[in-house]
């Protein structure tokens, strides 16, 4: 692993990585634990300060540019933030069976699928992982 590659990166690249990699830690967390506790609650609202992160920083990385300055994955932070508010609504609405739904969705395509579209060759994650 070189992280000293990640670091040499342009802000915000670095710390979004970062926040993605804890999303991705704290929301397997969040998938395998009890539910419905104070400690749920707590995680999943740093879970989603996370995702928001992740999702908002998105917006000043420009690697792959198909329109203007935008790729599709910004379509996808788009999505993500929606979600997350959505998510978080039918929770408190007591919706859970949505909750839960969304919130799986979110951790699959926004954190699991896009990741693995990072560690492709000549991307940033690919040489931080498979550069030495």
């Amino acid at each position: 692993m070189n992280l000293s590659h990640l670091f040499t990166q342009s802000t915000p690249i670095p710390t979004h990585a970062i926040a993605a990699l804890l999303a991705i830690i704290l929301g397997a967390w969040q998938l395998f634990s009890k539910k419905g506790n104070a400690t749920h609650r707590y995680v999943g609202y740093t879970w989603v300060l996370l995702m928001l992160y992740v999702s908002i920083s998105s917006f000043w990385i420009h690697t792959i540019k198909i329109v203007g300055l935008f790729s599709p994955i910004h379509l996808l932070s788009i999505f993500t933030i929606w979600t997350l508010y959505k998510s978080v609504q039918a929770a408190r609405q007591k919706n859970i069976t949505m909750h839960k739904k969304m919130m799986k969705l979110l951790y699959v395509l926004g954190l699991l699928i896009t990741g693995l579209f990072t560690l492709l060759p000549n991307r940033v994650m690919y040489e931080v992982f498979f550069i030495f």
